[in-house]
């Protein structure tokens, strides 16, 4: 019978320094590197971006269409989908497509998401985000009430 052990480290802060600072100060180290894969900060910055109030949907209409067949045959709904990601020793660099809700400033959207990025990333990779790029490649609008046709023997007019 195999025993498998679950243990649990407490990361510890260097002296004088506070975790998830910029520059990735704690990935390099003396004893050893530490790698982030392109998709773990793909899904982190997808997971923030998300959680912007206005933003509908990420993707070129492209990629949303092979979503949308992928999630019909029972495949994931791609967190990184829009999400495109470099990941340097120290730095990532994060470019993201999405798709805005109708009616809420672009701009302020824009700013929303990439401080939201920055800071998610940052905090959780310890890389330091050079730059948050986004192109709005949709508006999303809401779909307007199709007249009710009237039930039988109801006039259509009164």
């Amino acid at each position: 019978m195999t025993e498998t052990r679950t243990s649990t480290a407490t990361v510890e802060p260097a002296p004088g320094r506070s975790l998830g600072t910029q520059g990735g100060s704690g990935l390099v180290t003396e004893r050893g590197r530490t790698t982030i894969a392109d998709e773990v900060v793909a899904k982190i910055a997808g997971m923030a971006a998300r959680e912007i109030d206005g933003v509908h949907d990420f993707g070129t209409g492209t990629a949303r269409a092979f979503g949308a067949i992928r999630g019909a045959l029972g495949g994931e709904d791609g967190v990184t989908r829009g999400m495109s990601v470099e990941v340097g020793e120290r730095q990532a660099a994060v470019d993201i497509h999405l798709i805005v809700e109708y009616g809420v400033a672009i701009p302020d959207l824009a700013q929303a998401v990439r401080s939201h990025v920055i800071r998610a990333v940052e905090r959780m990779c310890g890389l330091e985000v050079t730059e948050v790029n986004i192109a709005v490649d949709d508006v999303h609008l809401p779909r307007q009430q199709e007249p009710q046709a009237p039930a039988d023997g109801e006039p259509r007019v009164q």
